[in-house]
């Protein structure tokens, strides 16, 4: 089919053509004297995208869910006890990968749709007397469901509770496409990809860590090899990694970084945040609901919309692929076929998310919703509309 495809999940995301190029330069020697100044810019910069002034950054070979398996293996030891809090499929991945691991998991189910509450934490934490808790795991962006927890009220309540747990966060769909503060959230340890918000192909696993986490690192006796932190800090100030890294993906990361840079950080933030209200203020005017609750704490980089009864989520999909060149998410675990994904982050602009939201509504018309065609198109147009009228 002519014309571009719309991949518009949330995640891998489209790379613009700057970070294309970037990384068709040739490879380097990982080992040589171009490698310490390369690492130099990233961690500066990814130190400013995770909002932390001294924080370590890690970087190594892999996908989103090995760099939360890191964040497990570096920082408990076999039988710790970690309290996983879990309002969607990654929340509940935290908990997996903790029993899988040999963690003493405590899971906390949370309706899907619903953000971690500061209250919750508090009373879970506050009635561990022991401080038998080492770690509480949180999804800052749930990926599932497209809810944004409160960080700033979760370090809240866990100051509360004057419980010593490390706060370990998972932002893989969040960084680079809404705020994070590590240092002003006291996070303990932030994990990402590079295949969202920071515009990249998938790849590499990133990790930001603070001193505590640091310190656990190096005391904690868990097995692991290439997810250890270690060999990665004791070489920094080598300026090279221990194992081989995607160097193209470090080329991509350089410039991707510089992009947003050039727009700036709060900028970058405002675009997602207004993009994403676009498309729910389109949900709206289709008289269909996000799964997401509450709208304040909608995600600015992805949205899951309920279909309504008796319309095949997946059949809508394939309708929007096949005919329109539009590829949209299905939703995960018991969302699946009832509610689809619609990823608005990382290099994307006014157009592209109309574009996205028509196609979207031609294909829900094509699946059998009884939806005005134009409404939810109309809808969006005159929220992203307003920001520039009323400048």
């Amino acid at each position: 089919m002519p014309g571009r495809h719309f991949l518009q999940i949330p995640g891998p995301t489209n790379i613009p053509d700057r970070v294309v190029r970037a990384m068709e330069r040739g490879l380097i020697n990982h080992r040589g004297e171009d490698m310490p100044p390369l690492l130099d810019e990233l961690k500066s910069g990814l130190r400013s995208v995770f909002g932390t002034a001294a924080g370590e950054i890690v970087l190594a070979p892999g996908s989103g869910a090995g760099a939360m398996e890191s964040s497990i293996v570096n920082t408990l030891e076999r039988g710790d006890r970690v309290l996983c809090f879990a309002n969607g499929f990654f929340g509940q991945l935290y908990a997996v990968l903790g029993r899988e691991l040999a963690a003493d998991v405590d899971e906390v189910a949370i309706p899907w749709g619903e953000a971690v509450a500061g209250e919750l934490v508090y009373e879970r934490l506050a009635a561990d007397r022991e401080h038998r808790v080492r770690a509480v795991t949180i999804v800052h962006n749930e990926t599932s469901t497209g809810v944004t927890s409160d960080l700033a009220a979760v370090r809240a309540a866990m100051d509360a509770a004057a419980h010593p747990a490390l706060l370990v966060v998972d932002t893989i769909s969040g960084l680079g496409s809404m705020d994070f503060r590590f240092d002003d959230w006291g996070v303990d340890v932030a994990v990402c990809g590079s295949q969202k918000g920071l515009m990249l192909p998938p790849g590499l696993a990133i990790a930001c860590i603070g001193e505590r986490a640091v310190a656990r690192c190096r005391s904690v006796a868990t097995p692991r090899r290439a997810l250890d932190w270690r060999p990665v800090l004791d070489m920094a100030e080598f300026g090279i990694l221990p194992t081989t890294p995607p160097t193209s993906i470090l080329f991509g990361l350089q410039e991707a970084l510089r992009m947003l840079d050039e727009e700036g950080l709060p900028e970058v933030y405002a675009r997602h945040a207004r993009l994403a209200a676009g498309v729910r203020a389109a949900v709206a005017a289709w008289d269909m609901a996000t799964v997401c609750v509450d709208p304040g704490r909608a995600s600015s980089s992805v949205t899951a919309v309920r279909l309504p009864d008796g319309v095949d989520a997946e059949a809508a999909l394939q309708l929007a692929k096949r005919h329109l060149s539009l590829e949209l998410a299905s939703a995960i675990g018991p969302l699946r076929g009832r509610a689809l994904r619609i990823g608005h982050l990382g290099a994307l602009n006014e157009l592209e998310v109309l574009a996205t939201v028509g196609g979207a509504e031609m294909a829900l018309a094509m699946a059998g919703c009884d939806l005005p065609l134009g409404a939810g198109l109309v809808a969006c147009q005159r929220t992203l509309a307003a920001h520039w009228l009323s400048r």
